[in-house]
């Protein structure tokens, strides 16, 4: 049986529509239900619906053999598991943003929002810039607004909620998609069906590129 951890949500729903495409059908996925795991002994693969943040700790601790992450989830918390594909969908990008007309003191140390901290720090020290991270989980565009802090980092997908609170992108950090991510171990044993699957998913993002 193959165990994959799907990511909650309408990006878990695209993924799933793909893995179904690929020969890895479960019927029972689609049901109206609360039920979080779905057998198809048929076609030998489980799925079950986790937190998207919470995927790569399934997968790096084995209770999946494969799953999809954000590349923001892998970059921050750098887990220890294989990434075999990019899916190419749920398409964003880790951007610096600050209030429309910000310019950078350099004199002072920069204060960052965001609950990606570790993207942050790795990013800023590239640069040589001394900063000091106020860690937040949501609203995190108010910081600057409120003057809690200068710049925030995070996810932009259509810049939209920045520009009604009078925000702008000052930099891109990194382009974001969804990752299909494989356990080291489990890689080993079930080889055969995994690559079967990445071919099948690989085949799919050429034919709609």
């Amino acid at each position: 049986m193959l165990n994959i951890a799907l990511p909650k949500g309408r990006l878990g729903e695209r993924v799933y529509a793909m893995f179904e495409k690929a020969g890895f059908a479960c019927p029972s996925i689609r049901e109206n239900n609360r039920k979080l795991i779905f057998e198809n002994e048929e076609c030998g693969v489980r799925y079950f619906w986790v937190k998207p943040s919470d995927v790569a700790i399934y997968v790096e601790r084995g209770a999946a053999d494969i799953g999809v992450a954000g590349k923001d989830i892998l970059l921050e918390y750098q887990p220890d598991v294989y990434e075999l594909l990019d899916l190419h969908t749920g398409v964003c990008r880790m951007a610096v943003a600050a209030m429309a007309g910000f310019r950078d003191d350099v004199r002072r140390r920069l204060r960052v929002a965001t609950k990606f901290a570790g993207i942050a720090e790795q990013h800023y020290a590239s640069l040589g810039r001394e900063i000091d991270i106020i860690h937040l989980n949501g609203s995190i565009e108010i910081a600057p607004i409120l003057g809690l802090s200068d710049v925030i980092v995070d996810i932009v997908e259509t810049g939209t909620t920045l520009r009604e609170n009078n925000l702008e992108v000052v930099e891109t950090i990194v382009d974001i998609s969804a990752r299909l991510i494989a356990n080291k171990a489990n890689f080993k044993f079930k080889n055969e069906p995994i690559e079967r699957l990445v071919a099948s998913l690989s085949a799919q993002i050429e034919e709609n590129r």
